[in-house]
C-alpha cells in the first residue's frame, strides 16, 4: 500500500501564527515593564506622601501660636461663632431657632489635630454659664485606626430639666431651606451621632471649611449687605443716566426741529 504523500502546510499562514507568537511575546513583555513602572511610581508617591505628612505637621505646629491669637480676638467679638454658623449655607441648615439660641453661648471652637494628622482630630466647642446645660466644653473626636477603620466618640451633654434640645423638634431657623418641622433635628444631635464616623459631613465641614478661616464666614452677611447698597447705588446711577440721556435726546430734536422751520423760513423768503 503506496504511503500517503505528506501535505506541507502553506508558509504565508506559518508566517502569520509566527507574526501573532511575537506580537503577544513583546506585548506581554511591555505589560510587565509597565507593571515595573509602575511599582517606581507608587513607591515615589508613597514616600512623598510620608514627606508631605512631615511637612503638615511642621506648620501645624507652628500655626498653633497664630491660632491662639485669633481665639484671642475672637473672643473680643459677641456672638462671633454662631454668627460664623449661621452664615455658612451647610451648617446653617441644620440649626433650628432653638439651637441658635444655644450657640449664643458659645465662646470659642478649637480643631486639635493629633500628633500623627492621619490618626485623626479633636473639635472643642466653649461655652459660657447657661440654661440649656452644665458642660463648659463639649468635644467630639474622630480617630482612624491602623487598619483605617473610622469611629468617632464626644462628651456627654448634662442637660439642664426640660432643656434638652435632641429630645425635641424645634422650629426651623429663618435662614430657609430647611426641612420640616417634624424633621428638623438640634445641632447637637451630632454629638451623639458615631453611625458613620468615615463621612462625618459637618466634622469635615468644621476642620476644613470654617476653622482655616471664620471670618470669611461672620462677615458674609455684611458683604452681601454691601454688595446689595452697591447693585442698588448703580442701579440709580443707570436710570440717572438713562433720563439725562432722554433729557440730551429731546434736546437735540428740539433744535434739529428748530434748524428745520429757520430753513422753510428761507426757502419762502
Amino acid at each position: 500500500m503506496a504511503t500517503p504523500a505528506k501535505v506541507s502546510k502553506p508558509e504565508g499562514k506559518n508566517n502569520h501564527d509566527n507574526a501573532d507568537e511575537q506580537a503577544d511575546k513583546e506585548q506581554q513583555e511591555a505589560i510587565e515593564q509597565i507593571d515595573e513602572v509602575q511599582n517606581e511610581i507608587d513607591r515615589l508617591n508613597e514616600q512623598a506622601s510620608e514627606e508631605i505628612l512631615k511637612v503638615e505637621q511642621k506648620y501645624n505646629k507652628l500655626r498653633q501660636p497664630y491660632y491662639s491669637k485669633r481665639s484671642d480676638l475672637i473672643a473680643k467679638i459677641p456672638n462671633f461663632w454662631v454668627t460664623s454658623f449661621v452664615n455658612h449655607p451647610q451648617i446653617s441648615a441644620l440649626l433650628n431657632e432653638e439651637d441658635e439660641e444655644a450657640l449664643q453661648f458659645l465662646t470659642k471652637v478649637e480643631v486639635q489635630e493629633f500628633e500623627d494628622i492621619k490618626s485623626g482630630y479633636k473639635i472643642n466647642f466653649y461655652f459660657d454659664s447657661n440654661q440649656y446645660f452644665e458642660n463648659d466644653v463639649i468635644s467630639k473626636e474622630f480617630h482612624l485606626n491602623e487598619t483605617g477603620e473610622p469611629s468617632s466618640k464626644s462628651t456627654p451633654i448634662k442637660w439642664k430639666s426640660g432643656k434638652d434640645l435632641t429630645k425635641k423638634s424645634s422650629t426651623p431657623s429663618k435662614g430657609g431651606r430647611k426641612r420640616n418641622v417634624e424633621e428638623q433635628e438640634s445641632f447637637f444631635c451630632w454629638f451623639t451621632d458615631h453611625g458613620d464616623a468615615g463621612a462625618d459631613e459637618l466634622g469635615e465641614v468644621i476642620k476644613d471649611d470654617i476653622w482655616p478661616n471664620p471670618l470669611q464666614y461672620y462677615l458674609a452677611s455684611e458683604i452681601e449687605e454691601d454688595g446689595g447698597d452697591d447693585m442698588d447705588e448703580e442701579g440709580m446711577m443707570d436710570e440717572e443716566d438713562e433720563e439725562d440721556y432722554e433729557g440730551e435726546e429731546e434736546e437735540g430734536e428740539g433744535d434739529e426741529d428748530g434748524e428745520d422751520e429757520g430753513d422753510d423760513g428761507e426757502d419762502e423768503g
